[in-house]
């Protein structure tokens, strides 16, 4: 699947959050690529080891780092500075290639992405990430 494939994908996903969600992700950047490099990796505390081992993320949540205020209302002119999401495609199609799973392990990403943008840590989503199915979809 192309970037700009998989990017609408990922659209799909945010489009189909809850409407309540809309105010919260005002400040919010959301962006794909391919993977995670060596040094992302490493910032999120993988290992050489791991890293050689192929060990990698789907998704990062980068937050708007301090900037001083510009007297603007913002930084350089924003009225609230951006944080982002990125979403990495060849992981994800990597390790689900089933068109159905894809879905929803990249919303699954969305989500964590998105918690750790309303401050949960890892800790926090510990019973998300270890629920095959956490949004009921295969509930018959």
């Amino acid at each position: 699947m192309s970037l700009a494939k998989f990017g609408g994908l990922v659209a799909a996903v945010m489009e189909d959050l809850p409407e309540a969600f809309a105010p919260y992700l005002e400040n919010l950047m959301v962006d794909v690529e391919e993977e995670a490099d060596a040094k992302t990796l490493r910032e999120v505390g993988l290992t050489d080891v791991e890293i050689a081992a192929g060990e990698t993320i789907y998704g990062l949540f980068v937050p708007y780092p301090d900037q001083p205020y510009d007297g603007l209302g913002g930084v350089d002119g924003f009225e609230q500075p951006l944080h982002k999401i990125i979403v990495y495609k060849r992981p994800l199609e990597e390790d689900f290639p089933d068109p159905n799973d894809l879905r929803r392990e990249v919303r699954k990403t969305v989500v964590h992405e998105l918690a750790h943008h309303f401050g949960f840590d890892e800790r926090d989503l510990e019973r998300f990430e270890e629920d095959p199915d956490p949004f009921g979809d295969e509930a018959g």
